[in-house]
């Protein structure tokens, strides 16, 4: 299927909605962009997260918490020592 998209000033694409439908995409979700030959690619980041799932040992901080608990934690860690919070 080939649409026509018109890129912003702000360097912004919009999907037309019948490919973002047939994509599977859905609002606010996030996605990984890379280039091929010229070639933009799209690959929603939870399909490359659950490929790469088990690649990389967990801490053992970490076992038994949720994956959101663990954002959170890393995040406040992050922002504590940026912006010395803590």
């Amino acid at each position: 299927m080939t649409q026509m998209a018109t890129i912003t000033s702000k360097k912004q694409l919009t999907l037309p909605a019948e490919i973002f439908r047939k994509a599977g995409l859905k609002i606010g979700q996030k996605v990984i962009v890379s280039e091929d030959n010229g070639r933009l690619i799209l690959t929603p980041a939870e399909k490359l997260v659950m490929e790469l799932a088990g690649s990389v040992p967990r801490p053992k901080e970490w076992k038994g918490k949720s994956i959101d608990t663990i954002i959170e934690q890393v995040k406040d860690e992050y922002f504590s020592k940026k912006y010395n919070l803590k």
